[in-house]
């Protein structure tokens, strides 16, 4: 962990990753700039009510910029530790004419903070990379060593972000670490995301579009373990590694949906579709790595964290849930 306050930058600040990371690094005591370009991906209101909390401390500047052609000389000044978490997200949007934003915000945008960083001595950059890279992986669970093979465009500029940074790091110096994160779920989370989208239409009783059968399975990790792993990654030893974290909670899509609606009473109604190119059949992460460089554990069971993102959905939404028992 970070022993001592000191100043810091988080990219991606106003998302949903990025909002809670900026919130524990403040109540840490830490000086934090955040950089967001408030992009339209989603509604900018979902953004500032995020980063609600982090606005309202005095340790706390937000610049808003687009890291592609922004001067980032003063917000990286005195810098200790960058986490690099902005980025275009999402596999199905990725392909078509979509391709060229995620090669701007993903690649683009990394090159030139990884510019900008050339000339400043900083301790580490902490890089937020995706479980996407690995496509359909051939082992379960995943290990860091695996040969990445994204199956999606989002997934490959990723991998392309994380090559940069360690380019970077071998002839520059860059102290970067890289982080793969599995599906990470909880409170903010973007309302394109597969929770989000569910509880959505659970509250409204509508059908929950599913793509392909809710048999594929993805490892889930919950939000307050990501931000807890990627602050511990500042400071351990793992410069120039690359490293997994997922929450141990590795689960059909249909076992979310009957959790949801045990949770919640309501009985999710079900509509399947075809199933998404470019999204792997599979995800689950070995995290032997995090637990022995990082000292890192999840800790939050899934269940309960679908339990505080429900409460957190019921808490925000102007619109109270139509129980249905059939």
């Amino acid at each position: 962990m970070l022993s001592s306050p000191t100043r810091v930058v988080v990219t991606g600040a106003a998302g949903f990753i990025g909002s809670h990371l900026c919130d524990r690094l403040l109540a840490g005591g830490h000086e934090v700039v955040g950089i967001d370009n408030f992009s339209d991906y989603y509604e900018r209101r979902v953004k500032e009510q995020s980063l609600r909390t982090a606005l309202a401390d005095p340790k706390f500047t937000l610049m808003q910029a687009d890291l592609v052609d922004a001067d980032l000389r003063q917000a990286l000044a005195g810098a200790k530790v960058v986490f690099h978490l902005a980025g275009q997200p999402g596999v199905r949007p990725s392909w078509g004419d979509h391709f060229d934003r995620y090669v701007q915000d993903n690649i683009v945008a990394t090159q030139r903070l990884l510019e900008a960083l050339r000339e400043v001595p900083i301790d580490r950059l902490v890089f937020a990379s995706s479980s996407s890279v690995y496509g359909d992986a051939e082992m379960f669970p995943t290990k860091e060593t695996a040969l990445p093979r994204p199956v999606s465009p989002y997934g490959m500029t990723k991998l392309a972000a994380e090559h940069l940074a360690f380019v970077y790091m071998r002839t520059f110096g860059v102290p970067a670490t890289s982080l793969r994160y599995f599906t990470v779920y909880g409170p903010r989370q973007r309302p394109d995301m597969a929770f989000s989208r569910f509880m959505e239409a659970m509250a409204e009783n509508q059908e929950i579009e599913i793509f392909g059968d809710g048999e594929q399975t993805r490892e889930f990790t919950y939000v307050s373990d990501a931000v807890d792993g990627t602050i511990k990654a500042a400071s351990a030893e793992v410069v120039g590694q690359i490293i997994n974290l997922g929450g141990g909670s590795r689960v059909t899509v249909n076992r979310i949906l009957d959790t949801l609606g045990e949770i919640s009473g309501i009985k999710p109604r079900r509509r399947h579709l075809p199933a998404a190119p470019g999204e792997p059949r599979h995800t689950g992460a070995s995290i032997n790595l995090a637990r022995e460089r990082l000292g890192w554990e999840p800790r939050v069971s899934l269940r309960d964290g679908l339990t505080k993102q429900w409460e957190w959905f019921l808490a925000m939404s102007p619109k109270s849930p139509r129980v249905s028992s059939s």
